[in-house]
């Protein structure tokens, strides 16, 4: 067969990795194979192997004037430096990194993509309103109740307590992965205290700042509106009896990333960011304590506390970072807590496995987002199974997060495959095993040039209990490291601005100057 010669691709792409020499799936490259549709878009007018909706800021970024992109970093790192919008990594606060070149999503891949997040979330709401109650997916065998009464998310005081308005998950963070099919699959539920979304807000903010030409040609949803309507989620969540209810952003403080989205969320809600000793709790109502003036009732808790530091009478001997009695004021009815405690359960990796049956038992649908292939290692025999070909697996602890606890089989040598053995044939409840997921690629800026590297995405789902709402694209979390897999930024990740598109059609060409 005669040889194909494949045109080369724009200049400044040069040197970048075609898909065919990667396991992965490009988001900004297309190959042959790939086909047309929700994240196959064709490629682009003349430009070989650029996807469609990366056409327009492939040829934007290629007549750039000056340093180009290296600028356009330099000066997004020293914006980001300036705002304080920083993370922790090896002990050091750091400013976030946001590379350059964004991540975009189509108008149609994002409504499909968008409809299985509302999906999951309306499924996970039913299953802890069922844990906490009735138990009845136990009963029924969908979930085995060991699974769940064995998770240390899991708070059997709380059997019985129902929220002021029923709804436990007022903000979720759902992790999804494309796999080198192109397959968007979820990787983990973030129900209890999800971060992040800050960030997606600066790096927009950030962008659309430093880089405005990039813009040029797309219709890029908005991300602005989300504190407003997180503040009218939780104002949703009062008590019946709350006719102007007091929201509050409860933080444990500090500094640090953390501290930089509880303060900043607060700020563009409009809200009072608290430290548990400026409440306390009378007669079962929760307060603000004001210097100077009458205290305040408080009637909604957007807590970005754990669960076992908010209470020293409900978790004893812990660090106290919220306020003595104010489990009794939700118990009482007087308050709402947002994220509601005990949704840990849900984030627990051995639950995540049955989500697709919990959206077909309470729902009865068909899951449209599937889970990542998983391993139960608390079952025997996929316990043998995972335990037989360790070299090509990844094992994660069920109570993991942040790239912690995890090990690369492929990566691992025989002493450290030896000592996962024993630990998982201990306790198997506590792990899970997935096949290795080669990540899809976006071009980031590494060094002078482009190249590929493996991102995630946080999409953030807000629900007021009667309907859902994701965030237009949430956080792209990018690995930096060449041939790393964990995005996370305590690990050394970054990330990218995520475009999605609200136009249908392939964005237009930027006007010629």
């Amino acid at each position: 067969m005669p040889r194909v010669d494949t045109p080369p691709l724009p200049p400044v792409l040069a040197g970048y990795p075609t898909p065919r020499r990667s396991r992965a799936w490009d988001e900004a490259l297309a190959r042959a194979a790939d086909g047309s549709g929700a994240g196959r878009a064709s490629v682009a007018d003349g430009r070989p192997g650029v996807r469609d909706t990366y056409g327009p800021l492939v040829r934007t970024i290629g007549a750039l004037p000056g340093g180009g992109l290296l600028d356009r970093a330099a000066a997004l790192a020293r914006r980001h430096a300036d705002r304080g919008i920083t993370f922790a990594l090896e002990g050091e606060q750091r400013p976030f990194p946001l590379d350059p070149f964004p991540r975009i999503v189509d108008a149609a891949e994002w409504t499909v993509l968008a409809q299985g997040l509302a999906q999951r979330v309306r499924a996970l709401e039913m299953f802890l309103a069922d844990v906490y109650g009735g138990q009845q997916i136990m009963a029924d065998g969908v979930v085995p109740a060991e699974l769940v009464t064995s998770c240390p998310q899991f708070v059997p005081g709380l059997v019985g307590l129902v929220p002021p308005t029923g709804v436990r998950v007022h903000v979720a963070g759902i992790d999804v992965i494309r796999d080198r099919t192109g397959t968007l699959r979820v990787l983990e539920d973030n129900l209890r205290s999800p971060s992040g979304a800050s960030y997606a807000l600066e790096n927009r903010a950030a962008m659309t700042s430093v880089t405005p030409e990039l813009f040029e040609g797309y219709a890029v949803a908005p991300v602005g509106d989300y504190p407003g309507r997180l503040l009218a989620v939780l104002r949703a969540a009062a008590p019946p009896t709350a006719t102007d209810p007091t929201v509050v952003v409860l933080t444990p403080g500090g500094a640090g990333g953390a501290a930089v989205e509880h303060e900043l969320l607060a700020r563009l809600m409009g809200v009072p960011l608290v430290r548990g000793t400026d409440l306390v709790v009378r007669d079962s109502v929760l307060h603000l304590r004001r210097a100077g003036r009458t205290e305040q009732r408080v009637d909604v808790v957007y807590r970005r506390v754990d669960d076992e530091y908010l209470d020293p009478r409900e978790f004893d001997g812990r660090p106290v970072h919220g306020v003595a009695g104010l489990m009794g004021a939700a118990r009482a009815g007087n308050i709402a807590l947002a994220n509601a405690v005990g949704n840990g359960i849900a984030d627990d990796k051995g639950v995540y496995t049955y989500v697709p049956d919990m959206i077909r038992y309470y729902l009865g649908e068909r899951p449209l987002l599937p889970n990542v292939e998983t391993v139960r290692c608390w079952v025997p025999e996929e316990r043998a199974d995972a335990l037989s070909r360790m070299d090509e697996l990844v094992f994660k602890p069920v109570e993991g997060y942040g790239g912690h606890g995890i090990v690369f089989g492929p990566s691992a040598d025989d002493a450290v495959l030896g000592r996962l053995r024993a630990r998982v044939e201990a306790d198997p409840r506590g792990w899970v095993a997935q096949p290795v997921v080669d990540l899809s690629t976006v071009p980031t800026l590494v060094g002078d040039r482009l190249a590929p590297r493996h991102v995630d995405l946080r999409p953030f789902v807000l629900n007021d209990g009667r309907s859902t709402w994701v965030l237009p694209g949430g956080l792209t979390r990018v690995a930096l490291p060449a041939d790393s897999l964990v995005v996370n930024s305590a690990q050394g990740g970054g990330s990218k601005d995520t475009w999605v598109l609200t136009d249908p059609e392939p964005p237009l060409p930027p006007a010629s100057p």
